[in-house]
């Protein structure tokens, strides 16, 4: 028995997932102004959280090089959370120094070893050894580590299939991590980064954690690389989750996995509606992420992978249909 969920949260990644992968081979081309833009529009759309900066070495990913400016140059909207990624300890350095921006105390592991090497040039042990030097940067500052992250979680162009044990690996050393600098891991987000999940995987992901991890939130942040993202939203609503990271358009794709001209992420306006016919409430404004969604193709000059942006929300979208239970 499955009930989905009344309510969910999503969070946008498209300005930095999306500006990150734009920008390859070309990082000067959407300025900084293009890129508050297209910020201000999606703080109209009733999202409260939304990710525009990556602190990373700006000659591995030039493109991000901009994220103190962006910061600086953003207009605040109230009640909405500005908030960045860093992937070790000199990032998080460099996010604290940062104005307008909501610092979260999140650690990044990897549950292929071969997409870590090739991502951030560290293996397994390297990859722990980093996140233990990201929590004491954490803790002196007077932060705990609360959220976790798995990158991925379900499948890897270089490596293949992931196990479910390595997932499950992974957290317990996230939860261990997090324990020491005295917090717990509250929230678990498992991401697609490679597109390899299906609904029946994550399912079975969700379930795996979700008995593991019982008092863990589990957050999912999904690539459409092989066309099955918004089929696998769907599947994780039915196992009950309640937080997913989208980007507006389907922006965005992974600057090293690989695949050149990937599609993105799963796109937010596709999972707003999907959740309005499902009569599941997300807070956020159809009309004004369609408005948003074509910001977003002007600002990066071509057509975004988006079916819904391309075809217009149909006659009715705006009602909710009857919650479904199974």
């Amino acid at each position: 028995m499955s009930t989905l969920p009344s309510r969910i949260d999503i969070i946008e990644v498209g300005p930095r997932e999306g500006f990150q992968y734009e920008g390859i081979g070309r990082p000067d081309a959407i300025t900084v102004a293009e890129k508050l833009r297209l910020i201000d529009a999606l703080g109209k759309t009733g999202v409260k959280t939304i990710q525009i900066a990556s602190f990373v070495h700006p000659k591995i990913v030039p493109q991000m090089a901009d994220a103190e400016p962006v910061l600086a140059g953003l207009t605040p909207i109230p009640g909405i959370a500005y908030t960045g990624i860093y992937l070790n300890d000199s990032g998080i350095k460099r996010a604290l120094a940062c104005p307008n921006l909501t610092m979260v105390a999140d650690l990044v592991l990897s549950a292929s070893e071969a997409f870590s090497l090739r991502n951030q040039k560290r293996d397994r042990a390297g990859d722990t050894d980093a996140g233990r030097a990201m929590a004491s940067v954490y803790r002196a500052h007077g932060f705990k580590v609360t959220i976790g992250n798995i990158m991925a979680a379900f499948g890897c162009n270089f490596e293949g299939p992931v196990p479910l044990s390595r997932v499950l690996e992974r957290a317990a050393v996230l939860q261990e991590i997090a324990e020491e600098t005295g917090g717990t891991l509250e929230l678990l987000n498992l991401a697609d980064t490679m597109g390899w999940a299906d609904p029946a995987q994550i399912i079975a992901t969700v379930q795996a954690v979700r008995e593991k991890f019982p008092h863990t939130r589990i957050s999912l942040h999904l690539h459409d690389t092989r066309g099955l993202a918004i089929a696998n939203v769907y599947a994780a609503l039915t196992a009950g989750v309640d937080r997913f990271e989208t980007a507006i358009g389907g922006l965005g794709g992974c600057p090293f996995a690989g695949i050149a001209g990937a599609a993105g992420n799963v796109a937010t306006e596709e999972v707003a509606l999907l959740c309005r016919r499902l009569g599941i409430e997300t807070g956020l404004d159809l009309d004004a992420l369609m408005a948003a969604t074509k910001i977003a193709e002007e600002v990066v000059g071509h057509k975004l992978a988006s079916r819904l942006a391309n075809a217009g929300l149909p006659d009715g979208a705006a009602t909710p249909q009857k919650v479904i239970e199974s």
